[in-house]
């Protein structure tokens, strides 16, 4: 008898728990990236899921959809963040650049000479002058949470020959994805811009309608595109690979202050996890592309000067043809010189 009441009380005790529980949830986030388990979107979104989930004591549900559950492609998504239906959503600087042009001031070459420089920029006051933009530009529906990194730095890399100099980039045909700035940047090296979908990209390479690409070492890896015939790497560093975060701003602002104040440090630790992500990662893809036989090239500090130098008319281009480019590029480099004044001080001080 005693057993049996102790087991009722158990089921009940349970039950009501589950029931608090559900209750407790007062707000649900429901977060998309059209990407894979493998890649740092993901890694970021379960970093965010198990912060928020905790910090808020149950109140906020993270549900993940990744891949193409919700939506496929950028404008598609941010519709949907627009109007509601997605909460969150991660875009690269192209896939969001045909709502918000100037977020591809991300893509300009060599403004961040690394990852610390490029870590303390996007950690501070340029990344709210792009929410503001965004806001503004959005009618107050999409909100920039927070720009995190999804596959390290964009490189050149080819079929053909060693890229040591911007005169070895003449004549290749580089892949680049739609958006006018990167074709501007792959001209302004002497090299043929060709735009060509990311899952037609591997074929390419095989028949030569490409040559090269601009992309990260994990993503040239993830895709077997050596397999392809790609095997020449230029550790150039151009770009780096921006991952814009977006949220419904309506969700976001119709929860209290503690509940906002749970999320936004979510995000930040969402960011930091991308930052680390392909740190790790990347590690192991230069040892098996090196260990394939390619050719993985890090040019001199006078190479690199020179590949900047040559992509000096991409910036004038970006201020001159870009909505709101003047004043996103000059949020930019003010804060890479403070982020440049600030860490080598740092490093100054940790040298004595």
């Amino acid at each position: 008898m005693l057993k049996t009441t102790l087991k009722a009380l158990t089921a009940a005790a349970l039950l009501a728990g589950s029931t608090m529980m559900a209750s407790a949830q007062d707000f649900t986030i429901r977060a998309t990236a059209n990407s894979n388990e493998n890649d740092e979107d993901y890694d970021g979104l379960v970093v965010f899921k198990n912060y928020v989930e905790a910090a808020s004591n149950g109140a906020i549900a993270v549900e993940l959809f990744i891949g193409t559950q919700l939506c496929s492609n950028g404008a598609e998504c941010l519709q949907g963040v627009a109007d509601g239906s997605i909460d969150v959503y991660i875009s690269t600087s192209g896939g969001a650049s045909g709502i918000f042009p100037y977020v591809q001031v991300l893509d300009l070459p060599y403004l961040m000479a690394d990852d610390r420089i490029a870590e303390h920029v996007l950690s501070g006051d340029f990344t709210r002058t792009m929410r503001d933009m965004a806001l503004e530009d959005s009618d107050n529906s999409i909100r920039l949470m927070t720009i995190g990194n999804t596959g390290g730095w964009r490189n050149f890399a080819n079929t053909q020959r060693r890229v040591a100099e911007p005169a070895d980039m003449d004549g290749l045909k580089i892949r680049t994805v739609v958006a006018d700035l990167p074709q501007e940047l792959v001209k302004a090296l002497g090299a043929s811009p060709t735009p060509i979908p990311w899952p037609e990209l591997f074929t390419s390479f095989q028949t030569g309608v490409v040559e090269g690409s601009k992309n990260g070492i994990t993503d040239i890896m993830g895709m077997k595109f050596p397999d392809a015939g790609l095997q020449y790497v230029t550790l150039d560093g151009h770009a780096y690979m921006g991952a814009l975060w977006w949220m419904s701003n309506e969700k976001f602002t119709g929860m209290p202050e503690d509940m906002r104040r749970v999320v936004v440090d979510g995000f930040y630790a969402l960011q930091q996890a991308t930052f680390a992500s392909p740190k790790r990662k990347s590690i192991a893809a230069y040892e098996e592309f090196v260990a394939g036989g390619g050719d993985l090239y890090v040019p001199t500090p006078t190479q690199k000067a020179a590949f900047a130098e040559a992509s000096t008319p991409v910036y004038d281009w970006f201020k001159d043809n870009v909505a709101r480019g003047p004043a996103i590029f000059d949020a930019l480099t003010s804060a890479v010189s403070e982020a440049e004044a600030e860490i080598g001080a740092a490093r100054d001080a940790d040298l004595n």
